[in-house]
């Protein structure tokens, strides 16, 4: 295939001239100049020295790929012009040089920390033409007001407010660097007559010839995308060569893509100064009191339209059915990248409704299995199935046999740890799979089919990076296990009045002190969802001591009896003698064998009890706090 990019160099004042008059802008997906001072300083001293700064890449306009374009930051406004080009790599350089070169305007830039400045960028010119000195200590950026002060501004250090004091300091503004005749003209009429008027000269000469002249004949390497290259080819172009930021996610695409037919996704998912957004609405969904945000909190703008994709893409397939093709001839039903680059507006407008209320009720789904926070949900990818499913559903999900293989599959897909990489097959066979089989019963997902869990997988779980530590914690509390202080059970009022979270039955302390190795003691086996007043009581005590201390009471806990302590105990799966008698590796061995009971009954499937490989992971923090009354 023919090479669809030409590679030629640019002078920056061409391209800076580019900048100006709209010709070269910007695809809206782009986000917004961000440099900070000590960038900017740095690459103008790279290109004073003549140093290269890095090769640009453009996409010409006019092509199959229509994103709506938006000026380059300080460019003037008002103009209607159509890009001749639009910059897909070099933003963050071509902008900071066009806003201290090009401009009679302050530049708006940051400090390392963020901490936003207005500054005007000057050479130094003895400075400039001294080689023993940094180059970048010869730029000098002085304040908006173009004074710079010391001794909490009571002494002007530096007076650069008026030209003639630019030329009594020899401090050449850069944002003359390219239209540089006038200020050249002045400096000499300043000078002339003064007895350093031939000293003058030689130095404006020798600035002009080392420094300007590398502004001037400055060149870049431009490569251009012909405006024959696909959606799909920008999108991987612009993420390999943008390494240094943020990758770029199908979303902002779309939205570029859409803006061009006048549809502003962003004020759809973000919302506007006068409506909340599709994100805010799913943010707070089901927040439950004592939390700021709610499950949906960690749903992406990719996560939305992968839902709309699978339905569209469905819709396509049934579409080819119904015109008789079969086999290979049948589209995917898919949530690619590529899908949702090709997402149609119209497409989006008619699912968008119906993806916000399949998410809504995966958030009522999710807070029946207990699983509350963000911070607990095992997977986030698998949330896009399940919304999709239940919107497909309807209100249908609800009913009891429905909901319980609902439970079946997200259970499977959760300790059968399937959707840790490599999900969007999967998302999609599930969508596809679940509803026949929901309601038809037709053959299991492939999900409830590739699930597996090995017994001593339990022995390895010990942080909650793993989708099955967070699973066993949830089905715990879905088991109606109570607080052994309160004998509350933990909905969701419970679990966050209470601060529950989870922590070891042994507790570390003791452990450590008798001999017991953190990888053993640490796995999901040794912990429990106890709410924080309750590990406080606990302490660093063997069993047997906290037990007793429970059933003593305090002034603050009233006292419990034992068999009713008992109870509390026995309901997260553990048997309460050996507990009493401090038997750690009866415990684990016996708890092991109850929690593999409480994964085969969420599951519907024999877990296994073939030996697998030990995972190097690191234990959770469980802050061990002194037992108070």
């Amino acid at each position: 295939m023919p090479s669809t990019f030409k590679t030629n160099p640019e002078k920056l004042s061409d391209l800076m001239k580019k900048c100006h008059s709209g010709k070269l802008q910007l695809p809206d997906f782009q986000r917004s100049w961000v440099w900070d001072i000590d960038r900017i300083t740095s690459l103008i001293a790279s290109v004073s020295k003549g140093f290269p700064v890095g090769a640009l890449m453009a996409l010409e306009s006019g092509g199959a790929v229509t994103f709506h374009p938006r000026l380059i930051e300080g460019a003037p406004v008002g103009k209607s012009i159509d890009p001749q080009e639009l910059l897909l790599d070099g933003q963050q350089r071509i902008t900071s040089l066009y806003q201290a070169t090009s401009r009679d305007a302050v530049v708006n830039t940051t400090t390392i920390r963020g901490k936003a400045l207005k500054r005007w960028f000057y050479f130094d010119m003895v400075k400039a033409l001294d080689s023993s000195i940094p180059r970048e200590e010869a730029i000098v950026a002085v304040p908006e007001d173009k004074l710079m002060k010391s001794n909490f501004g009571h002494i002007v250090d530096l007076d650069l407010s008026k030209p003639a004091h630019e030329f009594a300091n020899l401090h050449f503004p850069l944002n003359q660097v390219f239209d540089v005749m006038d200020w050249q003209l002045a400096f000499y009429d300043y000078w002339r007559g003064k007895e350093e008027s031939d000293e003058m000269g030689i130095l404006l000469k020798a600035f002009s010839e080392e420094i300007i002249k590398n502004f001037t004949e400055f060149d870049i390497p431009v490569i251009t995308l012909d405006k024959e290259t696909t959606k799909e080819a920008v999108c991987i172009v612009f993420e390999k060569v943008n390494t240094g930021g943020k990758a770029l996610d199908a979303f902002e695409l779309i939205t570029a893509i859409y803006a061009a037919d006048g549809h502003q996704l962003r004020n759809d998912w973000y919302g506007t100064e006068s409506e909340d957004g599709i994100h805010q609405r799913l943010k707070v969904a089901f927040k439950p009191a004592g939390s700021t945000v709610g499950i949906l909190a960690g749903v992406e703008p990719t996560d939305f339209m992968q839902v709309i994709s699978l339905f569209h893409t469905r819709d396509l397939r049934r579409a080819a059915e119904s015109a008789g093709k079969l086999g290979k001839e049948l589209p995917q039903v898919t949530a690619t990248r590529q899908a949702l680059l090709n997402l149609p507006l119209e497409a989006y407008k008619q699912y968008k409704d119906l993806a916000e209320e399949g998410f809504m009720q995966a958030a009522k789904f999710l807070h029946r299995l207990h699983i509350f926070r963000i911070y607990d949900l095992p997977y986030q990818s698998q949330v896009v199935p399940l919304a999709a499913i239940l919107a497909d559903l309807g209100n249908a999900w609800e009913n009891a046999t429905t909901r319980s293989r609902i439970v079946k599959w997200y259970w499977n897909g959760v300790f059968g740890e399937l959707y840790g990489s490599s999900t969007e097959t999967r998302i999609a066979k599930d969508f596809m799979e679940v509803g026949p089989w929901l309601q038809s019963g037709s053959a299991e997902p492939a999900t409830i089919l590739d699930s597996q869990f090995r017994a001593d997988r339990l022995r390895s779980m010990r942080m909650r990076l793993s989708a099955a530590y967070k699973g066993v914690n949830a089905l715990l509390m879905e088991e109606d296990a109570k607080d052994w202080r309160t004998g509350q059970e933990f909905d969701h009022t419970v679990f966050f009045g209470e601060s529950v979270d989870i922590h070891h039955v042994f507790p570390q302390k003791w452990c450590k002190a008798s001999g017991y190795d953190k990888k053993v003691f640490d796995s999901i086996i040794n912990k429990t969802p106890l709410s924080k007043r309750t590990n406080i009581l606990i302490g660093g005590d063997a069993p047997s001591i906290y037990l007793s201390r429970l059933e003593k009471g305090s002034d603050k806990d009233p006292a419990i009896d034992s068999a009713t302590l008992d109870s509390f105990v026995s309901s997260h799966l553990i048997d309460h003698r050996l507990l009493r008698s401090d038997s750690f590796e009866k415990f684990m061995d016996d708890r092991q064998q109850r929690l593999v009971r409480l994964i085969e009954k969420a599951t519907g499937k024999a877990v296994s009890q073939a030996q697998g490989f030990e995972e190097d992971e690191d234990g959770d923090l469980d802050e061990e706090t002194e037992a108070i009354d």
